[in-house]
C-alpha cells in the first residue's frame, strides 16, 4: 500500500464558523445553549463548533413544520411550482459544487475527487427527478358499484422526521428531502453529529431556492436526545431513519409508544459479492475492490462478504492483494488519493477491534491490518482469506476497509450460504452465464441485485433491504409512497 503524494489542491479546504441550528427560516442557538465540536477525520482537529439540539429545539422545529404544512404557503402552492422550487435548489448545487463537496470532505473526510464525482453529481439528480414528479403524483378513478363516482388522492403524509447517517452526508440529505418535498411534506432533519455542516449549508441554499419557511428544518445533534426527541414526537407524522439496525429498532419502538408514526428505515448489510469461475477476473477483481474499499469501506452495501468459487480461488486473489496495494490513503484533498481515514476515532477503533477478532479466528490476513500516519483516522486497506461463515467478521457488519474472501463449490451451496445472515441489502454476481445470473438473482434475499457490477445507483431505481436491512424503498417512484396517505372519496350520483 502506498501513501498519497504532496496534495494538488485544486480545491482547498474551507474555514468554517460556528453553526447554528436552521428553524423556521431562521439561525438559532440551542435553547440550552449547548454546542458540540464537528472534526476534520483526517486530522482530528476541531472544524467548528455546532449548536447542539435537544428536545426543546426539535419541538420548535415541529412546530414550525406544522405551522409550514397546515397553513404555509407550501400547501397552497401548485404542484408544478414546487417542482419548480426543487429544480432551483438543484441549480443552486450546481452553482456551488466544488464549495460542496469541498465541505463534504472537510467533514466527512472522504477523499474530494468521490464527493466532486459521485456525491455531488447523484444527489443533484435526486432532486432533479423528484421535482419532475411533483405534479405527477395523482390518485385513480374506480368503477365501484351504485350509483357513486369513486377516486383516489395521493396526499403528504404531513410533518416528518428525518435522520441520516455520517457516511453520506449530502446525498442522504438529497435522499431524505427530495421525495418528501416533491409530495408536499416539511421537514425535520437531523443530521450525523459527526457530520452536519454539509446539511446546514443546504438549509441555507434551501432558503435561496425560496422554499417557505418552516418546510425544512435542520436541528444537529444527539442520537439519544435530538434523535429520541424526533421519533418519539406526537406531532410527527413520519420518521425516516438511515443508521444502524439496533438504532433503527429503537426508532420502531419509540413510533409505536408515541402516536404510531409511519417509519421507514434503511439500515446494515452484510452483502455477498459472488465471483464464478467463468466470471471475467479482471472486471471481477475491479468490481469487488471498489464494492468493498469505495467510501473507505463505509458503505452500508459494501460486498463484505467476496465469495470466490474455489478453482479460481488463488488467482483471484492474487490479483486483488496486487490491486489493493496500489490503493492511495492520505490526504482527502489531493486529488490522487482513493482512501480518505475513517469518520472517527470511535469507528477506527472499532475496526481495528475487528481486524484483532479476524486475526484471533484464523483469518488468514493477507495485507493491510494497521493504522496509517499518526494523526487522523486512517486504516490500510485489509484483505483477509480462509474467512468461514461462522467468524465474527463474515457475520457482523464492520463499516470499514476490511475485505472477507470465502470460498465455494457449486451454485446451491453458494445461495444457501450467501442468504444466511440477518441483512438483505445487496448482492452481486460475476458471470458469463445469463441463465446462472438469473437464478442467483432470483435466489439471493436482497433488495438490490448486481450483475457483473456493483454500486450502480440511479435515482429512478428503489433502493432498500429485505429481512433487518429495512423496511421501504428509497428512491424511483417507490420512495414517494414513504411520504403520502391515499385518500378515498365517494360521491353519491343518485
Amino acid at each position: 500500500m502506498s501513501t498519497a503524494s504532496k496534495p494538488k489542491n485544486i480545491i482547498k479546504a474551507p474555514k468554517v464558523s460556528n453553526q447554528k441550528l436552521f428553524i423556521n427560516g431562521k439561525w438559532v442557538n440551542s435553547i440550552s445553549g449547548k454546542t458540540f465540536a464537528t472534526l476534520n477525520p483526517a486530522t482530528g482537529q476541531e472544524i467548528c463548533q455546532v449548536a447542539e439540539a435537544d428536545s426543546a429545539d426539535v419541538d420548535l422545529a415541529v412546530k414550525a413544520a406544522r405551522k409550514a404544512f397546515e397553513s404555509g404557503p407550501w400547501k397552497k402552492m401548485s404542484a408544478a411550482e414546487r417542482g419548480r422550487r426543487i429544480n432551483k435548489l438543484a441549480d443552486l448545487m450546481e452553482k456551488n459544487l466544488p464549495e460542496l463537496a469541498a465541505l463534504e470532505s472537510l467533514d466527512n473526510g472522504k477523499p474530494l475527487r468521490d464527493s466532486l464525482n459521485a456525491d455531488l453529481p447523484l444527489s443533484i439528480k435526486a432532486y432533479r427527478y423528484y421535482a419532475g414528479w411533483c405534479d405527477k403524483t395523482h390518485g385513480k378513478t374506480i368503477p365501484v358499484e351504485g350509483e357513486y363516482f369513486c377516486y383516489t388522492k395521493h396526499e403528504p403524509v404531513g410533518v416528518v422526521g428525518q435522520i441520516i447517517p455520517w457516511n453520506f452526508p449530502l446525498l442522504m440529505t438529497a435522499w431524505k428531502w427530495a421525495p418528501a418535498l416533491a409530495t408536499g411534506c416539511t421537514i425535520v432533519l437531523k443530521p450525523a453529529e459527526q457530520t452536519p455542516l454539509t446539511a446546514l449549508r443546504m438549509a441555507e441554499l434551501a432558503q435561496e431556492a425560496d422554499i417557505p419557511d418552516g418546510v425544512i428544518n435542520v436541528v444537529p445533534g444527539f442520537g439519544p436526545t435530538a434523535g429520541a426527541a424526533i421519533t418519539s414526537h406526537m406531532d410527527i407524522d413520519k420518521v425516516a431513519f438511515t443508521g444502524e439496525g439496533s438504532t433503527g429498532q429503537l426508532v420502531m419502538q419509540a413510533a409505536a409508544k408515541s402516536n404510531l408514526k409511519r417509519v421507514s428505515l434503511e439500515l446494515g448489510g452484510k452483502s455477498p459479492n459472488v465471483v464464478f469461475a467463468d466470471a471475467d477476473l479482471d472486471a471481477a477483481v475491479e468490481g469487488a475492490y471498489f464494492g468493498l474499499f469505495f467510501n473507505q469501506g463505509q458503505c452500508c452495501c459494501a460486498g463484505s462478504r467476496l465469495f470466490v468459487e474455489e478453482n479460481i480461488h488463488d488467482a483471484f486473489v492474487e490479483k486483488l492483494v496486487a490491486r489493493a496495494k496500489k490503493q492511495r490513503v492520505g490526504d482527502p484533498f489531493d486529488m490522487a488519493t482513493t482512501q480518505g481515514p475513517q469518520i472517527s476515532q470511535e469507528q477506527c477503533d472499532r475496526i481495528m477491534g475487528y481486524i484483532d477478532v479476524g486475526v484471533s479466528e484464523g483469518a488468514n490476513l493477507l495485507s493491510g491490518g494497521k493504522r496509517v500516519g499518526s494523526k487522523g483516522y486512517f486504516i490500510q486497506p485489509t484483505i483477509f482469506s480462509g474467512v468461514k461463515d461462522n467468524m465474527r467478521i463474515a457475520k457482523e457488519e464492520i463499516f470499514g476497509p476490511v475485505m472477507n474472501i470465502l470460498k465455494f463449490k457449486d451454485v446451491d451451496e453458494v445461495v444457501q450460504r450467501g442468504n444466511k445472515t440477518f441483512y438483505g441489502l445487496a448482492a452481486a454476481i460475476w458471470t458469463k452465464d445469463i441463465t446462472k445470473a438469473h437464478r442467483l438473482a432470483n435466489s439471493l434475499r436482497a433488495g438490490t441485485v448486481w450483475v457483473n457490477c456493483y454500486d450502480v445507483f440511479d435515482a429512478a431505481a428503489p433502493f432498500g433491504g429485505f429481512k433487518m436491512s429495512g423496511i421501504g424503498r428509497e428512491l424511483g417512484e417507490y420512495a414517494l409512497s414513504l411520504y403520502t396517505e391515499v385518500k378515498t372519496v365517494y360521491i353519491n350520483l343518485g
